[in-house]
């Protein structure tokens, strides 16, 4: 009877077994399930989408809670035209001239949220093209691309970025017009020492890659090159593209705060948290709120995506369990 109950029981142990269902998931539900395990990028990654929101919706929060950015109110100030701090009708308080701090925080979100954006945009793009000629075709190619890098990464970056952004910023921009003033000059700057980071990158993966089996095979069934570049090779890039982008977002933010903070940014009035935080060194002292809120947007910012690459960068690792 035991005997007997037994083979009933691993009769039926079998059967629950084969009848269990095999679940696959593609690497993009593997990524997901990994990145929600980390509740400090799964915050960041909220805090961004909030931080984005704002930023596009700055117009209409500037209205509901504070006043136009640009708008000067004198009567704001005290009585020895100091800037007065956070209240009912100024939430973040004045700057030195009686401007709205919570309306000017917000849009210089979206001037270093574009800025980044299109800047890491643009130079992941011109990196990945040049990074993958480099390393796919070797020879002469790989040679000029390599120390055309190699000579950009020799400067310094702030300086570099610096010479850049104040060459383009006088009279009518630089390359015959074509780069203005202000948003265009910072992108420019920061794209021409971004793309070398990513290129270098790129190429290093492109070397390993082009001597995979699957690449010999594309070439032995007469796959052209741009075919084994683009359907082959780009689709395995994806995962360091990726990560590197979220890393570089943060660099690109604080260089563009740099760049406003020396003067050589955007062109004022146009809010910028590192053109107002320059404004509130010389008062810090007598007007902390002018400096703690574009600073604090700032580091928070920074922070988050700083956190949230460091959560994609483990999520996207095969060895992560």
């Amino acid at each position: 009877m035991s005997e007997r109950t037994a083979d009933e029981l691993q009769r039926e142990g079998v059967a629950e077994v084969g009848q269990a269902e095999i679940v696959g998931r593609t690497p993009w539900e593997l990524f997901w399930l990994r990145f929600k395990r980390d509740k400090i990028a799964l915050g960041s990654l909220i805090f961004i989408i909030v931080l984005v929101l704002g930023a596009v919706f700055a117009g209409p929060l500037a209205r509901a809670f504070g006043h136009p950015p640009n708008a000067q109110y004198p009567n704001a100030l005290d009585n020895y035209g100091l800037p007065t701090g956070p209240s009912g009708s100024f939430l973040f308080g004045t700057d030195k001239v009686g401007r709205d701090v919570y309306s000017r925080v917000l849009y210089g979100a979206r001037v270093s949220l574009e800025v980044a954006l299109v800047a890491t945009a643009i130079s992941v793009a011109i990196g990945t093209v040049f990074g993958m000629l480099a390393g796919f075709y070797r020879g002469w190619i790989d040679t000029f691309i390599s120390r055309v890098i190699d000579i950009t990464l020799a400067f310094p970056i702030l300086l570099l970025a610096l010479g850049i952004a104040s060459a383009c910023s006088l009279g009518n921009g630089c390359a015959g017009g074509l780069v203005k003033p202000g948003l265009g000059t910072v992108i420019v700057a920061i794209v021409v020492i971004n793309w070398t980071y990513i290129g270098r990158i790129i190429r290093g993966q492109v070397l390993s890659l082009r001597e995979r089996e699957f690449i010999e095979a594309a070439r032995a069934g007469g796959a052209r090159d741009r075919t084994i570049l683009f359907r082959e090779v780009l689709p395995n890039l994806v995962a360091p593209i990726i990560v590197y982008t979220t890393l570089v977002i943060p660099q690109n933010i604080l260089l563009e705060a740099a760049l406003s903070f020396l003067g050589v940014g955007i062109n004022p009035p146009q809010a910028s948290w590192g053109a107002m935080i320059a404004e509130a060194t010389p008062i810090y002292n007598v007007a902390w709120w002018f400096f703690a809120f574009p600073g604090g947007a700032l580091l928070l910012t920074v922070l988050a995506f700083n956190l949230l690459g460091d959560g994609v960068r483990d999520a996207l690792d095969p060895r992560t369990t």
